[in-house]
């Protein structure tokens, strides 16, 4: 009788109410739900421009658990930079890491936690910017955007050949997340302002 004395035990109707069934055994259900934490990893990425950089970090994130979420990737004057978000499982994190870190050399890789907390309602903008280039735009426009705590989700900026006046042309567009108390009016005025102090054409919308 020993085989069916160890059907018994291995049979569901054995299974303490606390443990459960997971791919054919009986696990704690304390440890399954160890197995499916999941860690939000940020990384930065940055190294001389070359194919296969994207694949050698998506390759690296598949071998161990990980799913690619959301990124933003650009090649600038040869180099290739980028920030990308990966979920991973909590018991594979540190698996991840070192693996992407031997990356070394081909690209430098730093690896953060995600932030949490509570995110406060904020509406999103879309800031657009033109004018003739000179130094400091970038600089007044930020500061006056931090000054409402506007925050900066995503910015884009190029230089360009003015096709009349034989100058350059600056042009930003910026999409930003501005806190539910802040008064989009006065955030209006504010860049109205700040445009026609430093000759450049600014345009908020929703």
């Amino acid at each position: 009788m020993p085989e069916q004395e160890e059907q018994d035990r291995a049979s569901p109707e054995r299974v303490h109410p606390r443990d459960t069934w997971f791919h054919g055994h009986i696990v704690a259900r304390g440890y399954l739900a160890t197995l499916f934490l999941v860690s939000t990893l940020i990384l930065t990425v940055i190294g001389d421009d070359r194919a296969g950089l994207v694949a050698a970090v998506a390759e690296i994130v598949d071998a161990h658990g990980g799913n690619w979420e959301r990124s933003q990737l650009a090649e600038l004057a040869g180099t290739f930079a980028g920030v990308i978000e990966v979920a991973v499982p909590d018991a594979r994190s540190d698996e991840l890491r070192a693996a992407l870190a031997d990356l070394d050399g081909l690209l430098t890789v730093a690896v953060r936690a995600a932030a949490a907390g509570a995110v406060e309602p904020r509406r999103q903008v879309t800031l657009s910017v033109l004018g003739n280039d000179h130094p400091g735009i970038v600089r007044e426009i930020s500061a006056a955007l931090r000054s409402h705590d506007v925050s900066i989700d995503h910015m884009e900026t190029r230089t360009r050949d003015a096709a009349m006046s034989g100058g350059r042309l600056f042009e930003a567009t910026v999409v930003a997340r501005v806190p539910a108390s802040v008064d989009l009016g006065g955030l209006q005025t504010t860049l109205e302002q700040l445009a026609s102090e430093i000759q450049v054409e600014v345009t908020l919308g929703e």
